[in-house]
């Protein structure tokens, strides 16, 4: 299981998801006092739900400031301070003299209690926030999330631009590549998938928990298909070229191995390379609880933008837009076999 109080990412990845944080806010039915727009809670408030001192808030406070800062917390003062004790002087029971105010948003408060280790309220809610990140996602995909990459606009886009670079590469193979007629295929998309995201063909089923009858590409996200197409463009234009320097001598599998190392070394893919890691890492660690060891080092939070990309009103439905334009897809596929 996911230990939150650990992994800063893992928090922010909950914090992000504004389903999930709505979801935890109905459950709970935290009683805050309504202001500028927001429920907050006093220090206090936090310290008496969570069961520990205010005292061990405040060490929080000091050793988390910038993390609970980003997701809500504030130090209310000045006007803003006036205001909020002319509503509810009653329930924060402050001096009067009190120059400035601590307050905790929802999401401030449920990074607290992600946070608190001397709590059991506060690890029994990391238990139901794990649960309810798992349910909402579930419930937004339809119950499943192999191919949540799917739900994203982008998607069919890249992944028509990446078929035809993938012919382009194939062509290539065929013609200027020795090797077995078969093999050869699949043998050169493992040393490019190799260089854009650290694992071979079967190393990725093996994390995501695909079928044999999958297609991995089926699965990969837009951006890391648009890399991969530039990068199998490249790499079936440097085989054209080092073919035709060489006299149409066909290459072999150690000479393609090369190319899409030297490539995968060029400054100019470094930067799409790294993007492509980072989505990869990130959006399966938190849409398909798939961890990929080999680019751990590049995993972030995903975004709240990105939730609504994959879960939100920004994702769309691909089987019904697959069926609702069936008719346009094939007249295309067959013209472009003639």
């Amino acid at each position: 299981m996911k230990d939150l109080t650990i992994s800063n990412i893992e928090r922010q990845n909950v914090l992000n998801n504004r389903f999930a944080v709505k979801k935890l806010q109905e459950r709970l039915d935290i009683e805050g006092m309504f202001f500028d727009g927001e429920y907050w809670l006093t220090k206090k408030m936090v310290a008496d739900f969570y069961g520990v001192d205010t005292s061990t808030i405040d060490r929080y406070l000091s050793a988390n400031g910038d993390e609970l800062k980003h997701n809500g917390y504030i130090l209310c003062k000045g006007k803003a301070l006036k205001e909020f004790k002319l509503q509810f002087a009653h329930l924060i029971n402050e001096a009067s003299k009190t120059t400035q105010l601590g307050l905790f948003n929802f999401r401030s408060f449920l990074n607290i209690g992600m946070l608190l280790t001397e709590s059991e309220r506060a690890k029994a809610l990391r238990s139901a926030i794990l649960d309810i990140v798992i349910a909402t996602i579930n419930e937004k995909t339809g119950g499943g999330t192999k191919f949540i990459n799917r739900r994203d606009v982008n998607y069919l886009p890249a992944a028509l631009t990446e078929e035809n670079y993938r012919k382009v590469l194939t062509s290539a193979i065929n013609q200027c590549v020795d090797g077995h007629k078969t093999y050869k295929y699949s043998q050169i998309t493992d040393y490019i998938y190799t260089a854009v995201f650290k694992e071979n063909a079967k190393e990725y089923r093996k994390v995501l928990s695909l079928d044999t009858k999958d297609n991995v590409r089926h699965t990969l996200y837009a951006e890391v298909l648009l890399v991969i197409s530039s990068f199998e463009n490249g790499v079936g234009a440097a085989i054209q070229k080092e073919f035709k320097d060489n006299g149409g001598v066909k290459l072999s599998m150690c000479d393609v191995e090369r190319i899409v190392n030297e490539l995968s070394e060029h400054p100019m893919q470094k930067p799409y390379l790294n993007d492509a890691r980072t989505k990869m890492a990130s959006r399966d660690l938190t849409f398909r609880d798939a961890y990929h060891g080999n680019i751990a080092e590049y995993l972030k939070a995903v975004t709240p933008e990105e939730y609504e990309r994959f879960i939100g009103d920004k994702s769309i439905d691909f089987d019904n837009i697959l069926a609702e334009n069936k008719d346009v897809l094939k007249r295309l596929k067959q013209a472009d076999n003639e």
